[in-house]
């Protein structure tokens, strides 16, 4: 039985996921080239995922990976010995033995883990006219808006800034419209409700600093083991077109920042995307093109791409031909469109003379599948049906005191968990205004006085409406005008004595009420 167990065991080079009439391995020097685990819901892909993650992770490779109900959390605490787990383990010639794996937990919310932010910058025009939902013309002044704060050098950093470079483009519409094309204030009023239903959803608790640095997600623990990194997402699903989106970024992240390694002996990061058909769902064509470019190109940075679904029919044909390991669970087959489904699931495989892929697809049970990973020549191994393998890990969630233990002795803890409020767009258009609005002040002090005369004119003009013809003037005004003539005297002898006393004796005196006098009777007199 030892010699069984052993070669039932991962390996420096290939993970064991489970066994059939031959064992299932995954190549580690082929798991960049992306994968799908597909099935009906309670067929066991949650489990497969899991099984996945262990290995990766045994093999010092970071995971990252969505948890959309919980259940993924298990791997952070030590497995049970079960009876059906044992049970399982032994007809596979494999020993189960319980572990544990250094988890690191991920919340945008930041509620069950630590906060995941983004900088508006980061996220881009086209990304958030997805998250949004906008049409072409009002993802077309998004990028306006863009390209207005870049050459004004304003940062955009939160949903205030957004908001802010937006009311200025509306502002200032008739300019831009001749140098950029049309905008209009009608359309920037469209996309700031629609910026309001994504503040509604939580967007606004993601956008923010400090942004995430990605290499956090890229670490091995003290044994050489890759960290399992998990995103609460059950909250997140409430709005799928966030969580489509946010995954989509974090994709596009990895693609600009990462170097290329071409094939490495392992991935530098496996990155899970549940309920990947989100990501597709009316997805624009432009959209479409940069997803395809993500999947086709990242695998050169050492990233392997992963995702989790019900069909393959749920990928569109294009994303479909670049993923070349395949776990394929149950599906039913209650209609003519369930049975069309199958029979498509059933021709992504490479065909097996001994078995019936479509008939046996909707004869798998519980913990079942249907297996193709990449040979070394890089080509699809034939289908096989599997039993996986148990976890080593726990199955199901783990409690709240368990995420709270284990998040304070992150490796992160700290670093993400208070929000920094730069200066940015918000802020800098703020102070032009406030610049723009503040009266002009000559010098202090000498010059005849002319700062002074500049505010008595400026106030006089404004507040008793010295500046309107004099037809145009209210009820108040003319009071005002008449009680300021009276006042004039009194006003014109203070300032002549303050000026006075700059240019000295009776001169400067009479000087200075020739000039205040000079100002306020020619405002008055108009």
């Amino acid at each position: 039985m030892a010699t069984s167990e052993n070669k039932m065991a991962d390996t420096g080079e290939k993970l064991f996921i489970g066994k059939g009439e031959q064992p299932a391995w995954l190549t580690l020097g082929l798991a960049n080239r992306h994968g799908l685990v597909t099935g009906a819901t309670g067929t066991g892909k949650t489990v497969s995922l899991q099984v996945m993650a262990e290995g990766f992770s045994r093999a010092g490779v970071p995971v990252f990976a969505a948890d959309i109900k919980g259940d993924l959390s298990g791997i952070a605490e030590v497995g049970e010995p079960k009876d059906f787990i044992l049970k399982r383990a032994t007809a596979m010639g494999l020993a189960f033995q319980p572990d544990e794996f250094s988890t690191v937990f991920w919340d945008v919310f930041g509620e069950q883990g630590h906060p995941v932010r983004a900088t508006v910058s980061e996220m881009g025009p086209l990304l958030l006219s997805r998250m949004m939902d906008l049409n072409d013309v009002q993802e077309g002044v998004l990028n306006i808006a863009f390209r207005v704060a870049d050459e004004q050098g304003l940062l955009l950093l939160d949903m205030k800034d957004l908001r802010a470079i937006l009311s200025f483009v509306a502002e200032h519409a008739a300019d831009l419209t001749t140098q950029y094309g049309n905008v209009s204030k009608q359309t920037v009023g469209t996309i700031q409700r629609q910026l309001l239903v994504l503040e509604n959803q939580g967007g606004a608790r993601f956008f923010g600093e400090p942004a995430l640095a990605l290499k956090d997600f890229m670490k091995t623990d003290s044994d050489g083991r890759g960290i399992v990194n998990i995103l609460v997402a059950d909250k997140l699903m409430e709005s799928p077109r966030l969580y489509a989106t946010f995954l989509l970024w974090m994709l596009s992240e990895l693609f600009e920042e990462l170097p290329e390694v071409g094939d490495p002996p392992k991935p530098k990061l496996v990155f899970f995307f549940d309920e990947a058909h989100l990501l597709f769902n009316d997805a624009p064509k432009a959209l479409m093109d940069k997803i395809e470019q993500v999947v086709r190109l990242i695998r050169s940075k050492g990233v392997g791409v992963y995702f989790v679904t019900q069909n393959p029919i749920d990928v569109p044909d294009k994303v479909l031909a670049q993923l070349g390991n395949r776990v394929q669970h149950a599906l039913r087959a209650f209609t003519p469109r369930d049975q069309k489904a199958v029979a498509a699931a059933a021709q992504t495989f490479r065909p097996n003379p001994k078995l019936d892929t479509t008939k046996v697809i909707t004869e798998l049970g519980k913990g079942e599948a249907l297996v193709s990973f990449l040979e070394g020549n890089g080509t699809p191994a034939m289908v096989e049906r599997v039993m996986v393998r148990p976890p080593a890990g726990r199955i199901g969630p783990i409690t709240p005191e368990e995420r709270k233990a284990i998040m304070s002795k992150s490796p992160v803890k700290g670093k993400y968990d208070t929000t920094v409020d730069s200066e940015s767009a918000s802020e800098m258009l703020q102070k032009r205004v406030a610049e723009t609005a503040a009266p002009a002040e000559g010098p202090a002090g000498g010059g005849g006085g002319g700062g002074v005369l500049a505010q008595i004119g400026a106030i006089v003009a404004t507040i008793f409406g010295t500046n309107v013809k004099r037809g145009k003037l209210s009820t108040g005004q003319v009071i005002a005008r008449s009680v300021t003539r009276t006042v004039t005297n009194q006003v014109a002898g203070n300032v002549a004595a303050s000026v006075g006393k700059s240019l000295g004796g009776a001169m400067g005196s009479s000087v200075g009420r020739a000039l205040v006098r000079g100002a306020l009777g020619g405002l008055l007199r108009r």
